[in-house]
């Protein structure tokens, strides 16, 4: 078995000193050598060139969320009505062409564009009484949102972009969420 990376710690990990599990902050969770990148600083790493071709990607990615219609809030709605299956062909279709990546990575045990190896996690089940209970709770309460919205995170963006400018409250509502969990990460259940 491989040793873990001292770079990357998970609130699951077991903490050799209590012999516990530990809690740790949200930062100690992070890759903290891949987190200081700066645009068109060579030290970081990262060029502007990269930058760059990443934004162009994202655009690309949003362009085909757009043209594809999972933005629509009107296919989100057939998709939870169950009246069409144009939404779970383009999820089944990006679950099968994620799986296929992953698979690739590490295969041919790729590296991220400043040569760093790419090491996914396991999933930890977490210490609750039902496992996995972490996975299907925190994804029954993203689905409710989703439908309450209309929207999932991903596509805020590009909703913004498309001309909905009123998502723009959403996507603040989506930071506003993020940074309240990583505040009380410590106090929740997991």
């Amino acid at each position: 078995m491989t040793p873990p990376d001292p770079r990357w710690r998970h609130a699951d990990a077991p903490d050799s000193a209590s012999g516990g599990v530990a809690t740790l902050a949200p930062e100690a969770c992070t890759d903290t050598q891949q987190v200081d990148h700066r645009p068109g600083d060579p030290a970081s790493g990262v060029s502007f060139g990269a930058f760059l071709l990443y934004g162009l990607l994202g655009a690309a990615f949003g362009l085909v969320l757009v043209q594809s219609q999972v933005v629509s809030w009107f296919r989100i709605v057939e998709m939870f009505r169950f009246e069409s299956f144009h939404m779970y062909g383009v999820i089944g279709s990006a679950v099968a062409t994620a799986a296929l990546g992953v698979w690739a990575i590490q295969k041919l045990g790729l590296t991220t564009a400043s040569g760093e190896p790419i090491r996914i996690a396991p999933k930890a089940w977490g210490d609750s009484r039902v496992p996995g209970a972490r996975y299907w709770m925190g994804g029954t309460v993203f689905g409710l949102g989703w439908a309450l919205l209309g929207a999932c995170p991903g596509p805020l963006v590009a909703l913004l972009g498309g001309g909905i400018s009123v998502m723009l409250v959403a996507l603040v509502a989506a930071l506003a969420g993020t940074w309240s969990y990583a505040l009380l990460r410590d106090r929740l259940p997991h």
